[in-house]
C-alpha cells in the first residue's frame, strides 16, 4: 500500500509539475486576467450613471417614468357638476406643468452627473499611468509573477467594492483600485508570455490570443452590466466578476507559484522612444483615436437617458455594435494594414471615427446607434491593430531592440486617452452641450489623421539597420504578417 501511494503521489505531483511547466495554462491565465479586467472596465458603464444618480434622487430613480412620479394635486373643492369639467382641466395642467418642470430638473441634473462619472471613470486610467512606471521596472528587479498575483488580489478588492459600495466615495476608490491592478496583470502578463514564448512566431500568436481576451472583455463588459443591473441588481455582475477572478488566482497559486526571481538584465531607457518623432505620432494616433469612445463611456448612458428616456439595458446594448466591430476590426486589419499601408489604415480611421462621432448626436431612438456605433468600434480597430505593430516596425529601423519600452509608449497612449476622455467630458457636456463636444472630438481626429502621413515612409537610422532586421527584433512585426508573405 506504501508503494502504491507513493508511485499514486509521485504520479500527481509529476503531472501538477508538468502542468506548471505549460506554457498554455500561462497564457490562460494572462488572457483571463486581461478579459476581467475590461469586463470590469466597461460593465460599470451602464450601472454607475444611473446608479449615483438613483442614490442622489431616491424620490425620482431614472427607472420611473416621470408621468408615474407622484404629482402635487390642487385643493379640494366642493363638488359641483357645472365645475366638473374645469377641475378635470385644472389637474391635468397642474400634472403638465409639474411633468415639464420635473424633466427640466432631471435634465439639470444628469448633466451635472455627468462630471462626477467622467472624473471616476478616467481615475482608472489615470492611476494607471502613474504606476506604470513604477511596475516595469518592479518585474526586472523581482520577476513577473508577484506583480501578477498582485494585480489579482486588487482586482478581487475592487470587484467587491463595486458589489456592495453605496456611496460615490467608494466607487470612486474602487475605480482607482483597479487601476494599479490593471498595471500590475497587463505589464507583467506580457512580460510573462514574452518570456515563455521565445519564438518570435509562437509569441506573436500567443500575444494575439491574450489580447482577445481583452476584446472579449470590451465586448461583453456592457451588455453584461447593463443586463444583470436591469433584470437582477447591481451587486449580481461583480460578485459574478470576483468569482471568475477568485479562479484565476487560484490558477495562479496552482501554476504560476508567486516568488521573487531576481532577474540582472537592466530595463531599457525610454529617453530616445519618447523623443522619437514618428514614434509620438503613431502613439498620438492610438490617442485620440480612443479618446471618442472613452468620452462617449460616461455621456452617452447619461444622454440617452435624457433624450430616450432610454432604459437600462438599451444604455447598455448600445455599446454592442461598436464592441462587435472593434473586435472584427482589430483581427481584419492585423495583416490588411501590411498590405494597403499601416499610415493609410490608421489615416483612414481616424477620418471615419470623426464622421461617426458627428452622426451620433443625431440618433433619436436606440436603433439610430448601431451605425455610428458599429463604424466607430470599426475604425478605432483599424487604429490600434495598425499603429501597435507600427511601434515595432519602427523600433526595427530606428532603434536597438527595446519592444517592452516601445509597447509600454503605446499602452500609455491607450490609457491616456481614457484618462483625458472620461475627465473632461462631463465639463465640456456641461459647458458646450453633448453634441458639440463629440463635434470638436471629431475635427480633432480630422486634423490628427494627416499627420500620419510622416509613417508612410519613416527613414532608418542608418543603411544597415534599414535594411538587416534580426530575426530577434521583429517580434511583434513578423506576428502581423501574413502566411502567404512569410
Amino acid at each position: 500500500m506504501g508503494v502504491a501511494s507513493d508511485g499514486f503521489g509521485s504520479g500527481w505531483r509529476a503531472k501538477i509539475d508538468a502542468c506548471r511547466e505549460s506554457r498554455k495554462l500561462v497564457l490562460i491565465i494572462v488572457a483571463i486576467a486581461l478579459l476581467l479586467d475590461n469586463m470590469l472596465l466597461t460593465t460599470v458603464v451602464p450601472i454607475i450613471p444611473e446608479f449615483l444618480y438613483d442614490i442622489r434622487h431616491p424620490d425620482a430613480p431614472l427607472s420611473v417614468s416621470l408621468e408615474d412620479i407622484t404629482t402635487t394635486p390642487p385643493p379640494p373643492t366642493p363638488y359641483c357638476p357645472c365645475l366638473q369639467v374645469n377641475t378635470t382641466l385644472s389637474v391635468e395642467n397642474v400634472t403638465q406643468v409639474n411633468i415639464t418642470a420635473e424633466k427640466e430638473y432631471r435634465h439639470k441634473e444628469l448633466i451635472q452627473e455627468t462630471v462626477a462619472v467622467g472624473v471616476m471613470f478616467a481615475s482608472k486610467a489615470i492611476v494607471q499611468l502613474l504606476a506604470n512606471p513604477f511596475v516595469g521596472p518592479l518585474t526586472h528587479k523581482i520577476g513577473y509573477s508577484v506583480p501578477m498575483f498582485s494585480g489579482f488580489i486588487l482586482m478581487f478588492l475592487s470587484t467587491l467594492i463595486f458589489a456592495f459600495g453605496r456611496s460615490y466615495g467608494v466607487l470612486f476608490v474602487a475605480r482607482a483600485l483597479q487601476g494599479i491592478g490593471s498595471s500590475c496583470s497587463s505589464v507583467s502578463g506580457m512580460g510573462m508570455l514574452a518570456e515563455r514564448y521565445p519564438d518570435d512566431k509562437e509569441r506573436g500568436n500567443a500575444m494575439g490570443i491574450a489580447l482577445g481576451g481583452l476584446a472579449l472583455g470590451v465586448l461583453i463588459g456592457p451588455p453584461f452590466g447593463g443586463l444583470m443591473y436591469e433584470f437582477v441588481g447591481k451587486t449580481a455582475p461583480f460578485l459574478m466578476l470576483s468569482a471568475l477572478a477568485l479562479g484565476d488566482g487560484l490558477l495562479q497559486l496552482m501554476i504560476l507559484q508567486p516568488g521573487v526571481v531576481r532577474q540582472e538584465t537592466e530595463p531599457p531607457s525610454l529617453r530616445q522612444l519618447v523623443t522619437d518623432p514618428y514614434i509620438l505620432v503613431a502613439a498620438g494616433a492610438i490617442t485620440f483615436a480612443n479618446v471618442g469612445i472613452a468620452m462617449l463611456e460616461p455621456s452617452l448612458p447619461i444622454w440617452m437617458a435624457d433624450t430616450m428616456e432610454a432604459r437600462r439595458w438599451q444604455q447598455g446594448v448600445a455599446f454592442l455594435p461598436a464592441s462587435i466591430c472593434y473586435l472584427i476590426g482589430t483581427n481584419l486589419f492585423g495583416p490588411l494594414g501590411h498590405k494597403m499601408g499601416r499610415w493609410l489604415a490608421a489615416c483612414s480611421g481616424l477620418v471615419i471615427i470623426g464622421l461617426c462621432l458627428i452622426l451620433i448626436p443625431m440618433a433619436r431612438k436606440l436603433e439610430h446607434l448601431i451605425i455610428p456605433n458599429a463604424g466607430l468600434g470599426f475604425a478605432i480597430g483599424m487604429v490600434d491593430s495598425s499603429m501597435m505593430p507600427e511601434l515595432g516596425f519602427l523600433v526595427d529601423i530606428r532603434h536597438a531592440a527595446v519592444y517592452g519600452s516601445v509597447y509600454a509608449i503605446g499602452d500609455t497612449a491607450f490609457c491616456l486617452g481614457y484618462a483625458v476622455g472620461p475627465a473632461f467630458s462631463g465639463t465640456l457636456v456641461n459647458s458646450i452641450g453633448f453634441e458639440w463636444m463629440l463635434v470638436i472630438i471629431a475635427i480633432l481626429n480630422f486634423a490628427y489623421a494627416p499627420l500620419l502621413l510622416l509613417l508612410r515612409s519613416p527613414p532608418a537610422r542608418d543603411e544597415k539597420q534599414s535594411l538587416i532586421i534580426s530575426d530577434k527584433s521583429s517580434v511583434r512585426y513578423v506576428s502581423y504578417q501574413n502566411e502567404e508573405e512569410e
